[in-house]
C-alpha cells in the first residue's frame, strides 16, 4: 500500500529538520534534506504501526478486520 505524506522542511544552521503535516508528533532531522526526509518517512511507519496495534489489541473478539486501500 502506498501512502503519501507532506513534509514540512526547515533548515536549522547546519541542520535540516522536517514534520507531518497529517500527522502530528511524526517529526525527522538530519544534515541533509534527504537524510531528514528518511528519517521522517522512519518516524511516520513507526507512529501508524504503534497506533495499528493499539487499536487491534482493543478490538472485541467477534469484529471483523479489512484492509482499506487508498490510492
Amino acid at each position: 500500500m502506498r501512502n503519501e505524506f507532506t513534509a514540512i522542511i526547515e533548515k536549522d544552521e547546519d541542520w535540516y529538520i522536517a514534520y507531518c503535516a497529517e500527522l502530528p508528533g511524526a517529526n525527522g532531522q538530519g544534515k541533509t534534506k534527504e537524510a531528514c526526509i528518511l528519517n521522517l518517512s522512519e518516524a511516520i511507519k513507526l507512529i501508524l504501526e504503534d497506533r495499528r496495534q493499539d487499536t487491534l489489541r482493543s478490538i472485541p473478539n467477534d469484529a471483523q478486520s479489512e484492509l482499506v486501500a487508498i490510492e
